[in-house]
């Protein structure tokens, strides 16, 4: 590749924050080339110039970079690991970079085939919903080598504001799971505290202004307690990808021999949500438990 010539990047999986990830390359002048198993929902890119691929292989065929964030775990192996998969099609000395929140294990097996077939891969979950999507301030926990890191800076620079290379392959997932274990305490604490405002028939809102100015504040009351309060349970980020989030952290502590009841407690939370019929709505959603009377909590 000439110096100073951006790299032709690939990115698969064009969903809530997918979409203004990949945006964002395009406007700084990456060539970009796009798959979705939904073509419509790339669509708004490639009016803007991205190329269209029709499958995970074409886009490792065309790409020097090639970021996924698809679904789950099995998505993600079978992206990287198929018989059309990226390694199967990538360009020699091509750099992969999984963005989804998937397996520790399975980053690292992807990291080992990458590694045999003459290309590299970096695991680099990310957190900060769809917000920190759209205004590029995303967290970016990544694992994998320092040079390849150092490769892809550029590129995670244009996506978040707190990027920090955590360690070897897997090392990323891991960090995503201590991020999703105080996420889905804290949520259940914001679901709480905002129903016992108002079930003391205070304003919840005015509750909400001051708690979250004190010891109590975070990013979940700050920006998801409105939207509980105004009813608005659009995703940022699916209460099922929450769960297999939460899934994958219970089995990763287990493997380790540690016992985490609170994040137990949680998934069953949004189990039992996702049967209410609410897989597909934001994880603010589970204020609903706490407040629709024919949910008893």
């Amino acid at each position: 590749m000439e110096q100073g010539v951006k790299p032709t990047v690939g990115f698969i999986g064009i969903g809530v924050m997918g979409k203004s990830m990949a945006g964002h390359l395009l406007a700084a002048g990456y060539p970009l080339v796009v798959y979705n198993r939904t073509k419509a929902k790339a669509e708004a890119l490639l009016a803007q110039g991205a190329a269209w691929a029709e499958c995970p292989g074409a886009v490792a065929k065309a790409c020097d970079v090639v970021i996924t964030m698809v679904g789950y775990p099995k998505d993600v192996e079978e992206t990287y690991l198929g018989e059309n998969g990226l390694i199967a099609k990538g360009r020699q000395g091509a750099l992969f970079i999984d963005m989804t929140t998937s397996s520790p294990a399975l980053a690292r097996r992807i990291a080992a085939a990458a590694k045999d077939a003459g290309m590299a891969s970096l695991d680099a979950p990310v957190s900060g919903g769809d917000v920190g999507a759209r205004e590029a301030r995303l967290a970016i926990m990544v694992g994998g080598e320092t040079a390849d890191f150092e490769r892809a800076k550029p590129i995670f620079d244009l996506l978040g504001t707190n990027v920090v290379h955590q360690g070897e392959a897997g090392a990323g997932q891991h960090t995503k799971m201590c991020n999703q274990i105080v996420i889905a305490g804290n949520m259940v604490g914001v679901c709480e505290a905002l129903a016992y405002a108002k079930t003391a028939g205070l304003d919840p809102a005015k509750v909400l202004g001051v708690i979250g100015s004190g010891a109590a504040g975070s990013w979940s009351l700050s920006n998801l307690g409105p939207r509980m309060l105004d009813g608005d349970f659009a995703p940022g980020f699916y209460v099922k990808h929450f769960i297999k989030d939460m899934t994958i952290a219970l089995e990763e502590a287990a493997a380790m021999g540690l016992e985490t009841p609170g994040l137990a407690l949680t998934k069953s939370l949004y189990e039992r949500l996702a049967a209410l019929g609410e897989a597909d709505s934001g994880t603010q959603a589970l204020y609903k438990l706490y407040v629709r009377e024919d949910v008893p909590c």
